[in-house]
């Protein structure tokens, strides 16, 4: 099968991803094949092709917004149908016995593992994932708008909901990609007033599209301030611009799974009056549930551009100078 591999981490300048035949990999017990009809690209594919992350395993196959259909079960595996449609996403496995998938935050577990970090993805024609970690796609959504909806849908409404923002509450969004365009739409779901905190002109234009009550840069100042707000760009310098503009009591969230150095916060002007800020670590299977049903209620509309499989360096260099408005995602043609 054809596969865009990563040999060697590099700057994706220089092209790291190489086109290959790869054998296809059989299910295991409770495993699926999924024959692999499109694929999501997001920040951390670039964070893992330009080596920003611990690789625990070389050659990979990235990708970890799959839409696939299921072409073989392994054994004891009978969740879906041959034929059926599923989505993968981030969350590979979770050991389900520690403490934190005890208590419903396998997000946490110390032995989970990624898809396309610790498991080959979808950069792909073909791949296999536990049955247990794949989700029926709402059938209102082609291949193409679904794919953003597994990671980068899953991880902006963790991040929305960690940012404890309430219906009625003024949400600041900072910078506005892939998750950032499917949250504002869950938000304004929910009642909120959303501010968009964007350098881009493309960016810019499509949140005020997508309903954003003001739109300016992170230096600007806000006609109001926030009372939650998300963090979507791997930049630690937007951390004291969103302190800036937090109301007392407000949550800021941290939604990269990478962060540039966070400069020093000045204590009174900036975390005093019971403000928070926070992490968001993966996500849980309950998340991806709940954003897959809200998604087809509302229903989200993602915006795509589409690439072919080869075009996986070009895509992901396009991701790194922000030159996406949206989402991109490859075609995976068989």
């Amino acid at each position: 099968m054809k596969v865009m591999l990563l040999r060697e981490p590099c700057a994706i300048e220089e092209r790291p991803l190489e086109l290959a035949a790869w054998p296809r990999p059989n299910p295991g017990p409770g495993q699926v094949r999924l024959q692999v009809r499109a694929c999501g690209i997001c920040h951390t594919d670039l964070h893992t092709v330009e080596g920003d992350l611990e690789l625990p395993k070389l050659p990979l196959i990235p990708g970890h917004q799959i839409v696939g259909v299921v072409e073989a079960r392994g054994e004891s595996a009978d969740r879906f149908e041959v034929g059926q449609r599923v989505g993968v996403p981030w969350l590979y496995s979770a050991c389900g016995a520690c403490e934190f998938c005890r208590r419903g935050q396998e997000n946490l577990c110390r032995e989970a593992r990624f898809t396309g970090l610790h498991a080959d993805g979808g950069y792909a024609e073909a791949m296999v994932v536990p049955e247990a970690f794949a989700y029926p796609i709402p059938e209102s959504f082609s291949d193409v708008e679904a794919a953003p909806l597994l990671c980068a849908g899953i991880i902006g409404y963790r991040a929305l909901r960690l940012s404890e923002i309430q219906p009625g509450q003024r949400l600041g969004l900072y910078g506005f990609g892939a998750s950032a365009h499917v949250t504002i739409q869950v938000a304004r779901h929910w009642g909120c007033s959303v501010y968009v905190f964007t350098r881009s002109a493309g960016h810019r234009q499509l949140a005020r599209e997508l309903g954003a009550e003001w739109v300016g840069g992170a230096e600007d100042t806000p006609p109001q301030r926030m009372h939650g707000s998300i963090i979507f760009a791997p930049a630690g310098e937007l951390v004291p611009e969103a302190l800036r503009v937090l109301e007392r009591g407000g949550t800021l969230a941290l939604a990269g799974v990478t962060m540039s150095p966070v400069p020093a916060l000045d204590y009174d002007d900036l975390l005093y009056w019971e403000r928070t800020v926070r992490s968001v670590a993966n996500f849980t299977r309950q998340d991806a549930r709940e954003l897959l049903q809200v998604a087809a209620e509302i229903p989200i509309h993602t915006t795509v551009e589409t690439f072919a499989l080869e075009q996986a360096n070009e895509a992901l260099l396009a991701v790194k100078r922000s030159e996406i408005d949206g989402a991109g995602v490859l075609i995976v043609e068989p």
